[in-house]
């Protein structure tokens, strides 16, 4: 069985690409594809903990697209493989074929993505209210500012990883439960216009969403509410 999805249209090829493009820049490794009900969810990892010891919040980024006559299936895949086929689709694409499905192969999948393992809830979600654009990219300006002018250059890995843990799972103020990390999410995945961003919450789940695209942030045990 040849292992393929179809978009619906070359337009929503075009933003999977500037989508993928700038979650690269963040975490340049996998993608989780999840094609379900002719609808294909596109995840992508901007920070989640990297062991047993690591207090970071796993914090994720969701586009969805619409497909076309696209079996049902759950992968993780080389993000890099995805934009070059990408790349390649968009170079056989006519000027006259925008509207137009298209098609393009799944490449083999990884199987050593922990936060892939994590499946955050498609319901049940519970409106918390609304912030705006401008909250959001200041937290994030100012924590990419923090981790600049902290992290010397030569540090280690483990240095620099637990400086980012600090800096993004610390809460934004006036947004209860909502750490520094989904505003860096939003920010660095393009998310942020003019439009308000709604926020949601279950379980151990919160999620950021406007127009263009889903910010998902699975918090500690420690910060849930009793």
């Amino acid at each position: 069985m040849v292992q393929q999805f179809t978009l619906a249209d070359s337009l929503s090829l075009g933003d999977l690409h500037t989508y993928l493009q700038r979650a690269s820049r963040v975490e340049d490794g996998s993608v989780r594809l999840v094609a379900a009900n002719g609808i294909l969810a596109v995840y992508t990892a901007i920070l989640y903990p990297r062991g047993i010891l690591d207090e970071s919040p796993t914090v994720l980024g969701l586009r969805t697209f619409q497909l076309f006559e696209t079996d049902d299936f759950d992968v993780v895949v080389p993000m890099r493989s995805v934009v070059d086929r990408i790349v390649r689709a968009r170079g056989e694409i006519g000027e006259d074929d925008e509207s137009r499905p298209v098609t393009m192969t799944r490449p083999p999948e990884v199987n050593t993505v922990t936060w892939a393992g994590i499946s955050p809830p498609r319901g049940g979600w519970r409106p918390l209210g609304e912030t705006d654009a401008a909250t959001l990219e200041r937290a994030a300006r100012e924590g990419i500012d923090e981790v600049a002018a902290t992290i010397p250059e030569g540090t280690g890995e483990q240095l620099v990883q637990r400086v980012r843990s600090e800096v993004w799972g610390r809460g934004i103020d006036g947004l209860e439960y909502v750490p520094a990390g989904a505003a860096f999410a939003a920010f660095s995945l393009g998310f942020l216009g003019d439009d308000p961003t709604s926020l949601f919450e279950t379980g151990p789940w919160t999620r950021l969403s406007s127009r263009r695209g889903h910010v998902l942030v699975r918090r500690k045990a420690w910060t849930l509410k009793a």
